[in-house]
């Protein structure tokens, strides 16, 4: 089955504003195929693995199927772990944010039980509770179950190797016997038959089984990154590996709007596709980079499923996917007929467990990558012009050219303090200057003393760190500082480092050759209205 988008599920109008609020705009397969029987009054059997939204896939139901009008529990959700009822209600918490008057409670071991109770009496209508915990309550007959709709086990069969079967037994023999119940487990052994047998009237079986990786000429990395970090280290790998055409996936059109913003200041050909565009939109941009007018599209998944290009070079996770597959769906876009292609994800912090749960999936290796620096992407570029100089040399037809520099070293004559003439070697190196963009600036040797003191400012080598007196308060966004410094100096928005915005203030990190000239050019710069100061950042 297809998956659908959200729009597609015939789901209130809070609970579609908190879904895409929540970045998710397709539902994953076992979404797609359990949102609607439960909905329809089923007993469901869902088998799906951690990492595909089988929370949502009971959650979003279970929240539009609350009555007001009765009072008390509807729904109980039984977890295994004190960590899984905490994520869960934190996860249905924000599904039901625009919903009125819905409470949910996570009851577990380990946290004080009279803060349970007085939590309780607040007549939440959903709890997620461990099985011995909602045991003691129901001892205490501080649960009480009148109104219960609705009983969700969930990974169930961890339960049953946590020893939970007699506790399971004694809370689904006290609950009300017409109920709907669901049951998602990652295995279905003989146990978990034993149980629906039971406890469900007629479940439908549902399976949202992972599909392998089938593109092994896909060469598959991933980079650890600071969120601020992303849209440089996204630059530099495409500067580094010289890749003409790319594919990037976010996870939200908002990100997609923001990223495709970003590049396009830096001086790149990028741009956005997502669902909020009109299909005539949606057509020209694709038209474009299939012809590569375009070398970077960014998209969410959703308007990705029509891309068929076989040139794309490289696919970005810059946004690490919400379910296993999408990996798979996504990488796909690069190696194509026969060609080679090379897949790069962004990781930050805790997401590297995610990425472990994709690589167990996939049965495929990722391997890790570190940032190009700006040092490698300067060399890369200079390699690439040095290949291009061999080309043209090798084509020839080069006499005329050859005449306007004897022509220039004849007539050139250099300031009196340094030597009084210049060779051919000179004029190569100049223009290899020229065509990094680098163009005229103070000595190397002369900037690097003026920084000397500043190589510990949280900078990574080769950058320093500056302070910029504006931040979000003053609407600063990170397009506002690369686009200023980039129109204001010789500095390639590209080469832009970090840049990390607070409340009153921002550091921008910047290659150490240019930082005297990006202090120079920025002094009594307005952004935003706002006068601005830009100086070296103190140690810290």
């Amino acid at each position: 089955m297809e998956s659908l988008i959200f729009k597609e599920l015939n789901l209130s109008r809070e609970v579609q504003k908190a879904i895409e609020e929540m970045g998710f705009e397709e539902a994953t397969p076992i979404q797609s195929q359990s949102i609607p029987h439960i909905l329809e009054g089923r007993d469901v059997i869902g088998q799906a693995q951690t990492g595909t939204g089988k929370t949502c896939a009971f959650g979003i139901p279970a929240i539009e199927m609350i009555d007001h009008d009765l009072d008390g529990i509807q729904v109980l959700v039984m977890c295994p772990t004190r960590e899984l009822a905490i994520q869960s209600a934190d996860e249905l918490k924000n599904v039901a944010k625009h919903k009125r008057n819905i409470k949910i409670l996570p009851i577990y071991g380990g946290q004080p039980i009279d803060r349970q109770i007085t939590a309780l009496k607040k007549r939440p209508q959903i709890i997620i509770g461990t099985p011995g915990r909602i045991m003691d309550h129901m001892r205490r007959h501080t649960l009480k179950f009148a109104n219960l709709k609705m009983v969700i086990l969930d990974e169930a069969d961890e339960m049953l190797n946590m020893g939970f079967r007699e506790d399971i037994d004694t809370i689904l023999e006290k609950v009300p016997e017409q109920r709907q119940t669901i049951l998602f487990s990652a295995t279905i052994p003989k146990e978990i038959m034993d149980l629906t047998t039971l406890y469900q009237k007629d479940p439908v079986l549902i399976k949202a089984v992972h599909k392998e990786l089938t593109v092994p000429s896909i060469e598959q990395f991933y980079i650890e990154v600071r969120e601020s970090s992303k849209a440089d280290v996204l630059s530099r790998v495409i500067d580094a590996n010289n890749i003409k055409l790319s594919l990037v996936f976010c996870n939200t059109k908002k990100r997609v709007d923001e990223l495709a913003s970003n590049l396009q200041s830096m001086g790149y050909s990028a741009e956005a596709l997502h669902g909020d565009m009109k299909q005539m939109q949606r057509d020209k941009v694709m038209s474009r980079f299939r012809k590569g007018i375009i070398d970077i599209l960014i998209a969410t998944d959703v308007a990705a499923r029509g891309i068929d290009v076989d040139d794309v070079e490289a696919v970005f996770n810059y946004d690490i996917p919400n379910d296993e597959e999408y990996y798979v769906h996504r990488i796909g876009r690069t190696g194509r007929a026969g060609r080679a292609g090379r897949a790069y994800t962004f990781v930050v912090g805790r997401e590297l467990y995610k990425l472990r749960d994709i690589q167990r999936y996939t049965r495929s290796s990722i391997l890790p990558q570190k940032p190009p620096s700006v040092v490698d992407v300067e060399e890369k570029k200079i390699n690439n012009i040095l290949d291009t100089l061999k080309e043209t040399i090798a084509d020839g037809h080069l006499a005329k050219y050859v005449g306007y520099i004897e022509k220039m070293l004849a007539d050139t004559a250099l300031p009196s303090e340094q030597e009084g003439y210049i060779t051919s070697l000179d004029i190569a190196a100049a223009f290899l200057k020229l065509s990094l963009g680098q163009g005229q600036g103070s000595s190397q040797e002369a900037q690097d003393q003026d920084f000397d003191d500043y190589e510990d400012t949280g900078a990574e080598s080769g950058m320093v760190r500056l302070f910029i007196n504006a931040g979000s308060s003053n609407r600063i966004q990170p397009r506002d500082i690369v686009g200023s410094i980039a129109s204001n100096t010789s500095l390639p928005g590209k080469l832009i480092g970090a840049i990390d915005i607070f409340d009153k203030y921002t550091f921008v990190e910047v290659p150490r050759e240019y930082a005297k000239e990006v202090l120079t050019s920025m002094k009594n710069y307005s952004l935003k209205g706002k006068k601005i100061n830009v100086e070296k950042a103190t140690r810290r």
